[in-house]
C-alpha cells in the first residue's frame, strides 16, 4: 500500500468521517485558511490514482467515497512505523514513547489494562 502526504491524509481523514462527499463538502470541512478548489481536486484524484478513492457521478460533479479503510491504512501505518524507526520491535516502540513521554509504571499497567478489557 502506498504512503500518503500530509495533504492527502488530511483529505482521507475527512472522507473516512463523512464517508462521502463532493470536493465542496470536503473544502467545507477543512480548517482555514481553505484551500483552493482545484487544489483539493488535484489531491482527490492523486487519492484516486493511488487507489484510495473512488467516485461515482451526480448530476454534473462527483461524490468521492474512500474504498481503503481508516484501519488498514492505520495498521499498515504503524508496521511502517515499527519496522523503519524501531527495527520491527514492538516493545522498542512502548519504551520509546513511556521514556519521551515520561510515562510510569501505573500509566503502563492502565494501558495493559485497557488492551486486556478490549480481548474480552
Amino acid at each position: 500500500m502506498k504512503q500518503l502526504t500530509k495533504a492527502e491524509e488530511e483529505i482521507m481523514q475527512i472522507l473516512w468521517q463523512l464517508k462521502e462527499a463532493n470536493v465542496a463538502t470536503i473544502i467545507g470541512e477543512m480548517p482555514e485558511p481553505k484551500p483552493a478548489y482545484n487544489t483539493v481536486s488535484t489531491i482527490v484524484r492523486i487519492l484516486e490514482n493511488k487507489e484510495f478513492v473512488d467516485h461515482r457521478k451526480k448530476g454534473k460533479g462527483y461524490i468521492y467515497f474512500p474504498v481503503v479503510a481508516k484501519d488498514t491504512y492505520s495498521d499498515q501505518s504503524m508496521t511502517k512505523l515499527i519496522n523503519n524507526y524501531f527495527n520491527g520491535s514492538f516493545k522498542s516502540m512502548v519504551s520509546f514513547f513511556m521514556k519521551k513521554n515520561e510515562m510510569d509504571t501505573k500509566d503502563l499497567e492502565a494501558i495493559l489494562k485497557e488492551i486486556n478489557k478490549d480481548d474480552k
